[in-house]
């Protein structure tokens, strides 16, 4: 037997979600756009490159928005627990062109180790100044927001704010060495490409590996799984609990849980503490999705055993 359970679909969340990641999007053309077209008529590599990179987040921000959106669907026929993993295969997309980002930075610093930068324009600085205070702020607000609201695919775009953050500091260090070093210009911007690259991929692994963990209803760490113990066993008539299971299904989790019970009482009786538990559960775990209880007659002590049989042979006679 079960207590009823409503599927969850994200909401208010994320609607949170969405609105970052088109302010996201919007701040990213404009950025991008600068960098390219400013970097091109100042003759930097460096800041055209970076601006090829920013390009990229706005691809990421555009794949959290869909991934958000999707999963903001309610449930239907087909998808009973909602459409949460799409935010799930968001965060992975975005982890794999980071991945690819990495893979190609590093691939084409070696390539040109030996390139030196021409002479440069020094407003080539000024869009990437701006960019790094942009990408910063940015970047907090997301991963306030996705740890806030549970998003994957949020704090993955967050990380890789921060990645473009550090390419454009390496992008402002080489363009202020080509200013006033213009013969180690090239070579300094080719090794922080290589180290670019290095922590993009590493990342990338991180971000890809989390997601895949979801993808594959990893369980949540051992304090979540007391907590929803705790909690359960808290309401009165809940002896016990035989399993406890939990998968991400998106921003949440689903729990389902084997509740041990008086086996001597109602149906009726049982089925009101699931449904108690259940409530329980899902109004002090904001992170719980829904519970499935399961209810399981608990194993009395051998001594209650004795005293009702004593009971019963009474009765009898």
């Amino acid at each position: 037997m079960a207590a009823d359970a409503r599927p969850y679909h994200a909401g208010r969340e994320g609607s949170i979600g969405r609105r970052i990641a088109l302010i996201s999007m919007s701040v990213g053309v404009v950025l991008s756009m600068a960098k390219i077209l400013i970097g091109a008529h100042a003759s930097s590599a460096s800041v055209v490159s970076d601006g090829m990179e920013a390009a990229g987040d706005v691809l990421a921000s555009a794949i959290v928005y869909a991934g958000l959106w999707l999963a903001s669907k309610p449930p239907d026929k087909e998808h009973p627990y909602g459409h949460g993993r799409y935010e799930t295969l968001a965060g992975l997309g975005v982890g794999g062109m980071l991945l690819i980002a990495g893979s190609a930075i590093s691939w084409h610093s070696l390539t040109h180790l030996n390139d030196r930068n021409h002479h440069l324009a020094s407003f080539a600085l000024y869009p990437l100044i701006a960019a790094v205070v942009i990408k910063t702020a940015l970047a907090a607000v997301k991963f306030r927001a996705g740890k806030s609201i549970g998003s994957t695919a949020l704090e993955a775009d967050g990380w890789h704010d921060i990645t473009d953050l550090v390419s454009t500091l390496v992008a402002l260090i080489a363009v202020a060495l080509a200013l006033t070093h213009p013969l180690i210009a090239g070579a300094a911007d080719r090794a922080g490409g290589l180290i670019i690259g290095g922590i993009i991929f590493f990342m990338s692994v991180q971000v890809v590996r989390r997601t895949v963990g979801q993808l594959l209803d990893t369980m949540p760490e051992p304090s979540k799984m007391a907590e929803i113990r705790k909690v359960a066993l808290a309401v009165p008539g809940a002896m016990g609990i035989e399993k406890c299971f939990a998968r991400r299904t998106g921003l949440k989790y689903h729990v389902d849980l084997h509740l041990e019970v008086d086996p001597e009482m109602t149906v009726r009786e049982s089925h009101q503490i699931a449904a108690d538990v259940r409530n329980s559960v899902k109004e002090r775990l904001p992170w719980v999705a829904d519970v499935l209880v399961h209810v399981e007659p608990a194993a009395l002590p051998q001594h209650d055993v004795d005293e009702r049989l004593a009971l019963e042979r009474a009765d009898g006679e």
